[in-house]
């Protein structure tokens, strides 16, 4: 859905108010049109700050939207830098969602303070493909921070949202600056004709877009090329697709 002009003369007026030049506005399409239709731009916005968290309070749900992270850090060009506080990333992981060791430059950080010190230089440095940062907690003026430093630099951040304990989930809820806010959630594998384990599935809901609409989709996990695919009986079933999302103006 375009923002209608009036928006769109509305947001040029602010950004001269602040000081900011217009740039041209890229993006990192899902290659999904399902998806890809209710971003603005038709995909992830390149400069720009996007937060993804794990449905649940557990390390399954935990571990999908680090992976869905990799793999949208593993389809743009160029290193990833990766800011943690705990070392427990599980390299080989990444790699199968399209990210390979000699990609990713990984920064420990003492605390959460510390480690968006490290994103925002990252973001600002602007020889980066993306700049991920496991982060419990993010206020307006620190995601806002971030989001000013990569619109500066053209560079992707992402803000994986990470919690030591339930109470500090809530803070997800919060408003920050990010363009879009995604919550991943682990679902039954897709069903092979044959014993084994199919492809892994993933409730991957976009409860936030600016300036688009929210959605959910059930979708198969990244592949070895970090990309994301449509379950085949969806693909052959349109009707039931459009089922699956729920849009709602944000």
């Amino acid at each position: 859905m375009r923002p209608q002009p009036a928006i769109e003369s509305l947001r040029a007026q602010i950004e001269k108010i602040e000081g900011r030049t217009p740039r041209a506005k890229s993006v990192l399409p899902f290659g999904i049109a399902e998806v890809d239709s209710r971003l603005p731009g038709g995909g992830l916005a390149l400069g720009a700050l996007h937060e993804v968290a794990g449905g649940g309070f557990g390390a399954v749900d935990g571990a999908a939207a680090a992976l869905f992270a990799g793999g949208v850090a593993a389809r743009t060009k160029g290193k990833v830098l990766w800011c943690i506080t705990r070392p427990d990333l599980f390299a080989p992981a990444l790699a199968q969602a399209g990210l390979p060791p000699d990609r990713v430059i990984y920064v420990e950080a003492g605390d959460d303070k510390s480690l968006l010190a490290c994103m925002e230089e990252g973001l600002r440095h602007g020889g980066l493909g993306a700049v991920v940062g496991e982060v419990a907690r993010l206020s307006m003026t620190a995601s806002r921070r971030l989001q000013l430093a990569a619109e500066g630099a053209g560079t992707i951040g992402i803000a994986l949202r990470r919690w030591r304990r339930q109470t500090e989930a809530a803070d997800f809820g919060q408003p920050t600056a990010a363009m879009t806010r995604w919550r991943i959630s682990v679902l039954p594998s897709s069903p092979l004709p044959v014993p084994g384990v199919g492809r892994h599935r993933w409730l991957v809901e976009l409860i936030r877009a600016r300036a688009g609409e929210s959605a959910d989709f059930e979708l198969e996990a990244c592949d070895d090329t970090g990309c994301l695919a449509l379950p085949a009986e969806l693909v052959d079933r349109p009707a039931a697709a459009e089922g699956r999302r729920r849009g709602a103006s944000a």
